[in-house]
């Protein structure tokens, strides 16, 4: 189950995103996140997005291109010594037709995630967990299990 607030806006949200976030702090996190995606180093890496408002534990590993919401990365926190794999996208808001959504992102302790998924708003991830790659994370997953696919299912 997500867990996701609503709110409610007139016509295409994504058009209003100025009123959502202040500009000036969205431009900055834009900068930080994608200066991130591409750095080699981990640790500059947990920096970055750690000054973007992000939660972010010991010894967690961003594979390159990864990639935080810059409109909510406060709504993000990983877990120590988690791994995220290569062009994955945390997401912490989705912007639709006539409404806009938020929602927190927890990813646990030890936890692991492919390559190329995408985890979206409100989703909780256990701890020891694992995703396999080109996954979409639309559910909870509980902590040492093993999901993965298009949407997400337990895979045996």
């Amino acid at each position: 189950m997500r867990r996701l607030h609503t709110h409610f806006a007139k016509g295409n949200s994504m058009q209003l995103w100025w009123r959502v976030k202040n500009p000036i702090r969205t431009c900055l996190n834009f900068l930080l996140i994608y200066t991130a995606r591409f750095l080699p180093s981990t640790r500059l890496k947990n920096f970055l997005y750690r000054l973007c408002g992000a939660k972010i534990g010991k010894g967690v590993t961003f594979g390159l291109g990864a990639v935080l919401d810059i409109f909510f990365p406060e709504l993000i926190s990983v877990g120590d010594g988690t791994l995220i794999g290569y062009n994955t996208v945390i997401l912490g808001h989705e912007f639709l037709q006539g409404e806009y959504r938020t929602g927190k992102v927890e990813i646990g302790k030890g936890v692991m995630i492919g390559a190329n998924c995408t985890i979206l708003p409100g989703v909780r991830i256990g701890d020891g967990a694992s995703v396999s790659a080109l996954s979409l994370v639309n559910r909870d997953i509980p902590p040492g299990e093993k999901w993965g696919g298009v949407p997400i299912r337990r895979i045996k």
